[in-house]
């Protein structure tokens, strides 16, 4: 069959090489001038630093199909992320460990005592969060929410942590030892040679042809016998029924001449900082040398129709609009919607890739029967 691909990042990729695979025709389209959507990477003309363009992206999974099938098209270096964050005048670990706990409250505890002392500090008359706020408060107390939760979040999401949902911070990671380790996945690392070539070596195949800064209209689609759709899921319907709700991000870049942080990523908690975290670029690759460093600063703000959208909000509103566009996707025929665009949902790579790839065994085993989401949004 003849195939579209709307989009050249993960989901496209993934699933437009299998089908290739397969024996499928695969046309790919990219409105960018570059393919691996927003997990991009490029060497800095001036430093050699490999850059991740729309902000870091670190591989972890504990899907070991899913490693495997990045490890066929790039080497991936070991890599641990080791978060900092700047507050109150100091620099603690992230996420929340037995250093961190001690360095703020100037204790030596051990874990035990740790664990013992956390429970006190917390407010145990929460019994059942609803809220970021009472999530927070429940598990570590007001002390450490303020200094590393409440100031960041109101950045990040633009609105207070008593207005989100607790789901956000469900999995809170506290930890009553040393291990400053970010993710627990099994499987960690970053690629030798950046995104970019990893997703490049994907799309390298004699039935894939890939055309970039090439928009998509949904007119088009009756030229294929089937459409895997990874742009914005109310774009495809050219927002009749309004927009969805994203948070977009800001970069400043700087350079520097030697090491300026010491650490790929140190987070700002408090709120009269107007960035939330800067990212110094060669520390994503360790195993590199550079003289010179290139950093980002990161401003988070609402999404404007012109913006590239990174984060879907999904409150109560936004989840109310969803379901409606879902409703009319679902209506759809020859279309399947793909990706943290074309389902509304935020993605981590693996999940993105093993998403694909369930898309991809979807088709093949029922073709132009495959639903308009393999994978549902809410």
């Amino acid at each position: 069959m003849k195939l579209l691909m709307v989009g050249a990042g993960l989901s496209g990729a993934v699933i437009g090489r299998k089908l290739a695979e397969a024996g499928h025709d695969i046309t790919i389209v990219d409105a960018r001038p570059h393919v691996a959507g927003n997990c991009h990477t490029t060497r800095d003309a001036e430093t050699g630093v490999m850059v991740h363009v729309y902000g870091p992206h670190i591989f972890h999974t504990d899907d070991a199909e899913v490693w495997d099938y990045v490890n066929a098209f790039e080497t991936f270096q070991p890599y641990k992320n080791r978060v900092k964050t700047t507050s109150k005048g100091q620099v603690f670990s992230l996420p929340i460990n037995l250093h961190t706990i001690n360095q703020f409250y100037g204790k030596t505890l051990r874990p035990d005592e740790a664990r013992d002392f956390i429970a006190e500090v917390a407010d145990t008359s929460i019994e059942d969060p609803q809220s970021f706020e009472e999530q927070a408060l429940r598990f570590v107390g007001p002390d450490l929410y303020e200094a590393f939760f409440k100031g960041y979040t109101i950045k990040q999401w633009g609105v207070q942590p008593s207005d989100l949902p607790a789901a956000i911070l469900k999995r809170l990671p506290v930890r009553f030892n040393y291990d400053d380790n970010y993710f627990f996945h099994a499987f960690q690392g970053m690629p030798e040679n950046g995104y970019t070539a990893m997703v490049e070596r994907i799309l390298d195949h004699p039935k894939i042809t890939v055309h970039l800064e090439t928009s998509f209209e949904r007119a088009q689609k009756d030229q294929w016998d089937h459409v895997f759709y990874s742009g914005p899921l109310d774009g495809w319907f050219d927002y009749d029924l309004g927009r969805l709700g994203y948070r977009t991000l800001d970069f400043e870049r700087f350079s520097y001449d030697g090491d300026y942080q010491g650490c790929a990523v140190m987070n700002y908690g408090e709120e009269d900082v107007p960035y939330t975290r800067i990212t110094e670029h060669k520390h994503f690759s360790p195993w590199e040398s550079h003289e010179g460093s290139v950093l980002y600063r990161e401003f988070s703000r609402a999404c404007e129709p012109q913006d590239i959208p990174y984060y879907p909000i999904r409150q109560v509103k936004e989840k109310a609009l969803l379901a409606d566009y879902v409703a009319l996707a679902e209506q759809e025929e020859g279309v399947t919607f793909v990706g943290r665009l074309g389902t509304y949902r935020y993605l981590d790579m693996d999940v993105t890739i093993r998403e694909a790839l369930d898309t991809a065994a979807a088709f093949l085993a029922q073709g132009q029967a495959t639903p308009a989401f393999v994978k549902a949004p809410l």
